[in-house]
């Protein structure tokens, strides 16, 4: 079996709420053709027509390959393999960032076809899954400015079976603290004490000082961990940031590849990695990532806020894993978030979702969904 094409598709819902930093509005969707004629599919959290770029090409010279080239009349039953042919015939596009983005869409769909070819879904492909199901949270984003109304937002996680809620900031948390505490209490009251509660800073503060203004609210409403608080160069304030009692999750935010995850063990006090399996290199990316965490003691929880396409990743992914770790459910109002594939994964009334068991991802491209969303055709 050979790859004989690669697709990068554009998809772009275009809504009021683009211009949030939510985006599961835009993706770029990637499936790998084979001379057998099946195919295997992968997303990348990114810009996608610089993905369609760096896929497409053309080659500049020998280490500034288009993705495409590289794998063009390759045997996909390999994924590893050419996952390290991918980096390093793009070292010198910088074998950081969009580089990544664009080899973490790949790997997910060479492992999707991985899986297809040998008949397994893919947590059987990385270890073994130890768990049929894991628990969910709910990411709210944009969070509602009155009290009433965020105990409506997780009133209707609650309503699809969620348990624990994250709530994503936005600078004006830090314009009025008294009366974030107050959304936060509600948040609180609504979820109840059993709740797990995240916070996720979204780099919405720049200073060390900033963030721990916040940190009393924090307490008081006894959030579970803070996550990407503030801009990852900044190693030396997460350091200071760990000092202070609340776990810190990092990584979501611009973190590709796994030596940028140990900086942030070693060097900046993180306890928790939050890699987007798109953005990290994929299924192979991110287990150097969890091999690095596991080592040193800290936890593992990914980023997915896309479609059900990295859900599914996420879920084979945590499945495979030595601790059960939650699954972020995203509950972006995108129809790409929901319709992007032709499977769903609900949350079960005991707040977990099923493990797909499916070859590969096991999932499918809604055909209705990506002709009626792609960009620029």
């Amino acid at each position: 079996m050979k790859i004989t094409s690669i697709e990068a598709i554009h998809l772009r819902a275009e809504d009021p709420l683009i211009e949030l930093f939510d985006g599961s509005y835009d993706d770029c969707v990637l499936v790998v053709h084979t001379d057998s004629g099946l195919t295997g599919i992968g997303e990348t959290e990114s810009m996608a027509p610089a993905i369609q770029a760096i896929v497409r090409g053309p080659s500049a010279h020998n280490h500034a390959r288009a993705l495409s080239a590289v794998l063009a009349g390759e045997d996909p039953s390999d994924p590893v393999g050419l996952w390290h042919k991918m980096f390093e015939s793009t070292d010198y596009l910088g074998r950081r960032g969009l580089t990544m983005h664009a080899i973490g869409g790949l790997d997910l769909a060479l492992w999707d076809l991985r899986g297809k070819i040998e008949g397994k879904p893919i947590h059987a492909l990385i270890g073994g899954a130890k768990r049929d199901r894991l628990p969910a949270y709910g990411t709210i984003y944009p969070m509602a400015k009155t009290e009433a109304e965020v105990r409506a937002q997780v009133a209707a996680a609650q309503a699809r079976n969620l348990r624990n809620f994250k709530f994503a900031a936005d600078p004006w948390w830090l314009e009025d603290i008294a009366q974030t505490g107050r959304l936060l209490s509600a948040a609180r009251q609504q979820a109840g004490d059993a709740a797990n509660l995240i916070v996720d800073a979204a780099l919405s503060y720049r200073t060390t000082e900033e963030g721990l203004r916040l940190y009393p609210v924090y307490r008081d409403v006894g959030i579970w961990f803070l996550e990407a608080p503030l801009p990852l160069d900044n190693v030396e304030g997460h350091l200071e940031l760990s000092r202070h009692g609340i776990p810190l999750g990092v990584g979501d935010l611009g973190l590709t590849h796994v030596r940028e995850f140990v900086e942030m063990m070693d060097r900046g006090g993180a306890s928790i990695c939050q890699p987007d399996i798109s953005q990290v290199g994929g299924f192979t990316g991110i287990l150097q990532v969890a091999a690095a965490a596991y080592a040193r003691n800290k936890r593992v929880i990914t980023h997915g806020y896309k479609t059900n396409i990295e859900i599914a990743a996420n879920l084979h992914f945590l499945a495979a894993q030595p601790t059960m770790e939650p699954l972020e459910f995203s509950l972006s109002h995108s129809p790409l978030r929901w319709n992007t594939t032709n499977e769903h994964f609900p949350v079960e009334e005991d707040g977990c979702v099923c493990v797909p068991q499916a070859p590969g991802l096991g999932v499918t491209l809604n055909a209705e969904t990506i002709e009626r969303y792609r960009f620029g055709h």
